[in-house]
């Protein structure tokens, strides 16, 4: 029944999850979970290894981490600071930052739609220094060596009439990064992963395709440099909550009454139906602020 319902996830921790129900190995993907009592967080690590595990996956070979924390959403400042301690931390192994580096923060999605405004957020809360340096050099921040950080905020296609790369390939022409760090709102499977999830994986993002918009990928291949992808599912496909609140019901029937049901209650329009919580613009906001901080500290030190 599930291979005829179309999972709609940003999530390579939830894409893994439709194979472990299953009991069914996956080639060429390793899976590491480590859950921190204290801090509670729990960090899963997919690594995808080979073009078989990819396409599997649905995914681009590499690192997928992602942080769970159940308390992400409520407004604990010491919380908080330990998840952007994570993501610091993270962030330092997936990028060499023991040498000075140039920078580039995208922050992708429309600050116009709350859901969509995690990218925009995140910018906004940033220590920019590029300027800064090229000005005064390195002691105009008051440091003996420090990174080269710069960020953009590109809108989307209906706001500007312009693909989201051909704008950021045209900023990273012109101020040559050493790696770029795209951020993005994303979409989940499961409701309780909605604004208390972090994903952070060296593929890159596809910008919108949490909601099926599908435009050109922010990747080593599209910007010839290092792109790390950040992001926080804050939207569920409305199809899914609708089969999930009917999963007890269709237990109870054969393969054939479980197709002809879904089909005839999910109807085609549901999938272009989203849904999130309705806190969503102080979460937003928090969340930007949490991502921005553990940028800004992964960024302090050279």
């Amino acid at each position: 029944m599930m291979a005829n319902y179309r999972i709609r996830t940003d999530l390579a921790l939830e894409n893994t999850e439709r194979f472990t129900q299953d009991h069914v190995e996956i080639r060429g993907v390793v899976i590491r979970e480590n859950y921190d009592e204290e801090k509670d967080i729990r960090t899963t690590v997919v690594k995808i290894e080979t073009e078989n595990g990819a396409k599997a996956m649905g995914k681009p070979q590499g690192t997928y981490i992602t942080l769970e924390a159940p308390n992400m959403s409520i407004p604990d400042e010491d919380y908080h600071r330990e998840i952007s301690e994570e993501i610091a931390r993270h962030l330092r192994r997936l990028i060499d930052l023991k040498r000075e580096r140039s920078i580039l923060v995208i922050g992708l999605g429309n600050r116009e739609i709350t859901p969509d405004a995690l990218g925009p957020n995140v910018v906004g809360n940033l220590r920019i220094t590029r300027h800064i340096i090229r000005e005064y050099g390195v002691s105009g921040i008051g440091e003996e060596q420090a990174h080269r950080v710069s960020g953009l905020i590109p809108g989307v296609m209906a706001q500007t009439g312009m693909e989201t790369l051909e704008i950021v390939q045209g900023v990273v022409a012109e101020t040559k990064p050493d790696v770029v760090i795209a951020i993005d709102a994303l979409a989940a499977r499961s409701t309780r992963r909605l604004n208390r999830t972090i994903q952070i994986t060296d593929t890159g993002i596809n910008p919108g395709s949490g909601v099926g918009n599908h435009r050109d990928a922010l990747n080593r291949e599209t910007l010839q440099v290092k792109v790390i992808g950040i992001g926080v599912p804050t939207i569920v496909d409305a199809a899914t909550i609708v089969h999930d609140a009917m999963a007890h019901l269709l237990d109870t029937l054969d393969e054939a009454e479980q197709k002809e049901f879904l089909e005839e209650m999910i109807s085609p329009h549901l999938h272009s139906m989203f849904v999130t919580p309705k806190d969503v613009d102080e979460t937003v906001k928090r969340l930007g602020y949490t991502i921005s901080e553990g940028l800004n500290i992964a960024f302090a030190e050279v």
